[in-house]
């Protein structure tokens, strides 16, 4: 089975509309949407959930009126302000809590619970391009690389029980925990990038990341045309690390029209830029291929 996750070191690259249309030219694959802090893939694949499970992660501690005597020692044990007095009753606030379970060890009356944290929803899903593997963080919850790992074991079992041979992933954007999470046991990560100077940092640090976990990388220079000069100074640095620059796709409007629409770029009529996409795609999957035979 081959994973090949889409990464891009910054927002706003244009990696999910290639996603998307990769998830369009692949055969015999299951779509993965791995940025789960702020997924987008779902607004041009449209999915439709067939399985639900709610995501609970780390803990929150919560007051019992009827057992909470008042004493106020939870008030003063908490580091995070978490604990108030309001409406002649201690309460908790769960955006303080951090889960550090003092309240609960030293609570004399036993007042304090402390459950398992909602944090989130994932989803087994299907769309016009075959079956979805997504999730939704709430906003301002943690623990989204164990989120991201939940997401890449359920999409390897479906994957295995429905005899698909290619995981095609949209990774966040950066270096952080979901991104390190996103990465564990991918054969290829294709990094889109920009021309501009973050676009160029972040290239960097991301394709850091990977040689540190020796995944393979193929790069791709979307809105080549922007600013030409920096366009050739990362293919320079690409081509001094010996990873492939597979496209230098330029700047068209026919991607914003595509997601109007709520379609991919490769869905609507034939253009030069769709023609350039078909061609990254067919690079990709040769060079996949090479990896497999290694």
């Amino acid at each position: 089975m081959r994973e090949i996750l889409v990464i891009s070191g910054k927002g706003g690259t244009g990696k999910t509309s290639l996603t998307g249309a990769f998830a369009h030219l692949a055969s015999n694959k299951i779509v993965c949407d791995l940025d789960v802090d702020a997924p987008d893939l779902h607004l041009l694949l449209h999915p439709h959930p067939t399985h639900t499970q709610a995501f609970f992660s780390g803990h929150v501690a919560q007051i019992e009126e009827k057992l909470c005597t008042g004493c106020g020692l939870c008030a003063s044990l908490c580091r995070y302000g978490a604990v108030g007095f309001k409406a002649d009753s201690f309460s908790i606030d769960p955006l303080r809590c951090e889960g550090c379970k003092v309240c609960v060890q030293f609570c004399p009356a036993g007042a304090i619970h402390f459950p398992e944290k909602h944090c989130g929803e994932h989803y087994i899903s299907s769309t016009r391009f075959g079956p979805m593997v997504h999730a939704r963080l709430f906003p301002g919850e943690a623990n989204s690389g164990r989120l991201v790992t939940t997401l890449k074991q359920q999409a390897r079992e479906l994957a295995k029980s429905r005899g698909l041979g290619l995981i095609l992933s949209d990774g966040s954007p950066g270096i952080g925990c979901p991104v390190i999470s996103s990465l564990s046991g991918a054969n290829l990560a294709v990094v889109v990038t920009e021309p501009t100077p973050s676009g160029r940092h972040d290239l960097e640090r991301v394709t850091s990341l990977c040689f540190h976990f020796q995944i393979a990388v193929a790069v791709i220079i979307n809105k080549f045309d922007l600013n030409p000069q920096a366009a050739e100074s990362i293919e320079a640095f690409c081509g001094a690390r010996g990873y492939p620059v597979i496209a230098r796709l330029p700047h068209d409007p026919v991607v914003t029209r595509a997601m109007v629409e709520g379609l991919v770029v490769t869905e609507l009529p034939e253009t030069d830029f769709s023609k350039e996409v078909g061609k990254t795609w067919t690079k990709i999957e040769e060079i996949a291929a090479s990896l497999r035979k290694q």
